[in-house]
């Protein structure tokens, strides 16, 4: 049976996500300090992003935070990765809806909140902020 954006939601209150949304786009809490993981179901996926930060207005800081993010993509991130979209540093992961289950999801946003623990703020000092 395919799934569908009510899957997601049973998946979120199963896992016991903090979490508030409907059809198909949800804001999952990932504590207090931490930006909100948005959640879209998209059949045929789900794709999960955090806004993370602006890029620095001064070029010069681009390199560093560029390699700083590939890095983390290489070696802290199994689920998700740092991406740009325009100006913004995002944190996305995409999943396909028709196989996904609650440990998938669980691990996705295992992932995130570990990167927004560790990564965010060494980011935004590399950033600038």
């Amino acid at each position: 049976m395919p799934r569908n954006a009510d899957d997601v939601e049973s998946m979120l209150y199963t896992l016991n996500r903090n979490f508030e949304g409907e059809e198909g786009l949800f804001l999952v809490s990932s504590g207090q300090s931490a930006p909100p993981i948005a959640i879209r179901v998209d059949e045929p996926i789900v794709v999960v992003r955090v806004d993370i930060g602006k890029l620095p207005q001064d070029a010069g800081k681009h390199t560093a935070l560029f390699r700083k993010l590939l890095e983390l993509n290489s070696s802290d991130l199994m689920h998700a990765a740092y991406g740009l979209e325009g100006d913004d540093i995002v944190l996305t992961a995409g999943l396909e809806l028709d196989n996904l289950d609650a440990n998938e999801l669980a691990a996705t946003l295992s992932d995130i909140d570990l990167a927004l623990a560790r990564h965010v703020a060494e980011l935004h000092e590399l950033a600038g902020d």
